[in-house]
């Protein structure tokens, strides 16, 4: 970061109970700390114990505020703040002192912030009490999801399957969801080996005590594997017992079970993390067992990662999430039904087998590297850095902001480039939306001419036309022309006298510009779409090398039918190869389907599918939507089979998914792209996808050749820069 950011903190947890929503409020801030941020973390309750909230008063740039305690709320007394509560507080303290970003944990309280509007654009939302299953995603859920990511900068998922499972629902949250896994603290205490251990064997659970996590059933532990010849003890730590209304009569079972003289159970109550660490490394086996209930969690074990960094091996459920963290041949994981005597059953394992406890371990340890404290710093800087861009020099000593006027019927091509815009110290920017191609309200277009030091239009439309004619003496007018427009009218009609600049895609589209229009050379430059490389690149769905897919098939010189070509020459040799397609049906566009060629085109192609004995069952037709980075973890090979493109941004998103792209030779396409991706026909294509899908290695290596290349030439913030410097420098 270039300059120091404002962080206000505030989660909906009680700070003098341990368990992992505490602990993520410490350690955010912690992380936020160690990124250069000046941060004000706001209890929620009084405190009655400095275990989480001591370790934070002395780091740099951080500022506890503590409302019961400064008497900031009348009322409060020694009560926890209510979320009305907390969001008229956080919105005095940033009138006090205002906060570039205010960082939020909980649904409930994110919703009343964002219902009483202050901080729109500066929220950071680190949801986990949402639906996490269909089911239980109602259209009420996905409306106040959808309010929550309008008014967010950013979402933090906490892993990829909740943030792709959020992106799918909630079509406001693509572009917005990034990871914030949790972090564990490195241990500042010598570790204990952990290859002998004790007799008898320790076992140990720490954090909250709840029916769901299967505290209750642990206690029973060290007498189920004392029947199996296993001598063991169990050692908690925490302080925090639900009271389950769904469970009635839980909470004083486990009070009983913890205090009460269970054989081989040794409770520790509620300490500082750091003393839980060190009673954790002089046990033996972590246990993260829970009921089955949470096996479809999109959420990622905490427990896992606290317990691999002190070198413990885990007991847990075999799951989706567990597998892609610690692998399907992890050798601890509770076997059948994960009922008490199955976990018994993986923990005597565990006993015996050595081999076995040693391979756990140093998988949970690599797993924990993964999310220390450290990392989730550099992860927050990486976000920071991207949201909170440098000032650009040609900006610096200007005694007011430089005034950027956007103007277009179409924006969806400059939503992120706006969003950086409005990022960017110095700059101002104002839009002029047309609600139609040829429709806008010409006293608002007028005052935006009046207003801006410089114009960007999209689209050399009528909108060019328009500010070609009303430009303002002294002020710069730069139109973005992508290829449609080259047949129309309207590049005839742009007063290319008032034009500054002319921005073409690609240089093949530069050049017909040029030939098309006779503009002068000096005005028509060359800035390549761009890819939002960070938030596309994501860990492939199994099964994705053997998947081909297409982005947009309308109209039909998008040439599905070639791809279809390439897939039934590949399953001719190999069945495992399938074909999804992630795009509108052409019968949704009215200027398409109204010609009759067009729709002749796809009744051939959909009677193909039908009865091709190659293409039965291999192609999917997925809906159109905005989660495109979440489609294609299933991608392994994205096609571009067009018969002309001005760009064609689906093989860059893929190659920045880390998918191997597939062109065929339109025109230009190798000036945009590497001739090794390009191919002269379905065959060739088919044949150099074959030689890919033969090997995982050799498919990932022509993977990350491509990741490399997009990122070099097309990602966001490159091209972002190069527009920034257009504005500036002209």
């Amino acid at each position: 970061m270039s300059r120091v950011i404002r962080a206000l903190v505030y989660g909906d947890v009680d700070l003098n109970l341990i368990d992992g929503s505490a602990v993520w409020a410490q350690s955010t801030v912690q992380a936020l700390s160690l990124a250069g941020c000046e941060t004000r973390l706001v209890l929620k309750a009084p405190v009655l114990t400095g275990r989480l909230t001591d370790p934070l008063a002395g780091l740099p740039g951080v500022t506890l505020v503590r409302p019961a305690e400064e008497r900031l709320v009348p009322g409060q007394g020694d009560r926890p703040l209510s979320p009305v509560q907390a969001s008229r507080l956080l919105a005095r303290l940033d009138r006090d002192e205002p906060c570039d970003l205010l960082v939020l944990r909980g649904r409930r309280l994110v919703g009343r912030v964002v219902a009483d509007g202050r901080f729109d654009g500066r929220i950071w939302a680190y949801l986990t009490d949402i639906p996490q299953s269909a089911a239980a995603m109602t259209e009420q859920a996905r409306a106040e999801l959808g309010r929550i990511a309008a008014a967010s900068r950013r979402l933090l998922c906490q892993t990829e399957e909740l943030r792709c499972f959020l992106e799918a629902w909630v079509p406001e949250a693509c572009g917005r969801s990034v990871l914030c896994p949790p972090s564990v603290p490195e241990p500042d205490f010598p570790v204990p080996d952990h290859d002998r251990p004790h007799d008898p064997l320790r076992l140990v659970y720490t954090g909250k005590f709840a029916p769901l996590w299967n505290t209750l059933p642990m206690t029973r532990l060290p007498s189920l594997l004392a029947e199996r010849g296993v001598a063991a003890e169990l050692h908690t730590v925490g302080d925090k017992i639900h009271d389950d209304p769904a469970h009635p009569g839980f909470h004083d079972a486990m009070f009983r079970a913890l205090n009460g003289g269970t054989l081989g159970v040794h409770h520790h109550g509620g300490q500082p993390r750091e003393e839980a660490m060190r009673i954790a490394a002089d046990c033996d086996l972590g246990l993260g067992w829970r009921a089955p209930g949470l096996d479809a969690s999109l959420e990622l074990s905490t427990k896992v990662m606290e317990f691999g960094a002190l070198g413990l091996p885990v007991v847990l459920n075999r799951t989706p999430a567990h597998e892609a963290l610690l692998g399907a041949d992890y050798p601890l994981y509770v076997p059948g039904r994960a009922e008490p005597e199955d976990a018994a059953e993986a923990v005597a394992h565990a006993a015996r087998a050595p081999e076995a406890r040693r391979l756990a371990a140093a998988r949970c340890r690599d797993a924990a590297r993964r999310y220390t404290l450290r990392a989730a710093a550099d992860r927050w800087r990486g976000h920071l850095d991207r949201v909170f861009p440098p000032a650009p020099a040609g900006v610096v000593h200007r005694a007011r902001p430089l005034r950027v006027g956007v103007a277009g019927h179409d924006l969806k091509f400059l939503t992120r480039l706006l969003d950086h815009f409005r990022a960017v110290p110095g700059l101002d920017v104002r839009v002029d939306a047309w609600p139609a191609l040829a429709r806008h309200d010409p006293g608002a277009s007028r005052e935006l001419a009046d207003w801006a030091d410089v114009v960007v239009v999209e689209w050399c439309g009528p909108a060019a036309v328009w500010y070609s004619r009303h430009k303002r003496r002294g002020s710069r007018l730069v139109i973005r022309l992508h290829r449609f427009e080259l047949d129309a009218e309207w590049p005839g009609q742009v007063d290319i006298d008032a034009v500054d600049r002319v921005i073409c895609v690609s240089p093949y589209y530069a050049r017909r510009t040029l030939e098309h229009t006779g503009w002068p050379r000096h005005k028509v430059v060359v800035v390549p779409n761009w890819v939002d490389a960070d938030q596309l690149d994501r860990p492939k769905a199994p099964g994705a090398r053997h998947r081909l897919g297409m982005i947009g098939i309308a109209p039909s010189r998008k040439r599905l039918d070639l791809g279809l070509d390439v897939l039934e020459a590949l399953r001719a040799r190999d069945r495992r190869w399938h074909l999804s397609v992630k795009s509108k049906p052409p019968w949704e566009y009215w200027w398409i389907w109204n010609k009759p060629e067009e729709r002749a085109h796809y009744e051939t192609i959909l009677r193909r599918v039908q009865t091709s004995p190659l293409l039965q069952g291999a192609v999917v037709f997925d809906d159109f939507g905005a989660d495109v980075a979440s489609w294609l973890r299933r991608i392994g090979h994205v096609l571009s089979t067009s018969d002309d493109e001005s760009f064609h941004l689906a093989p860059a998103e893929g190659m920045a998914s880390g998918a191997v792209p597939a062109l065929l030779p339109w025109p230009g396409a190798d000036e945009i792209y590497d001739r090794r991706w390009i191919h002269d026909g379905p065959p060739a294509m088919a044949e150099a996808i074959t030689g890919l899908g033969e090997s995982e290695g050799t498919w990932r290596s022509a993977a990350d050749t491509a990741r490399a290349q997009v990122r070099e030439s097309y990602a966001l913030d490159r091209v972002a820069a190069a527009w920034t410097d257009l504005l500036v420098s002209g």
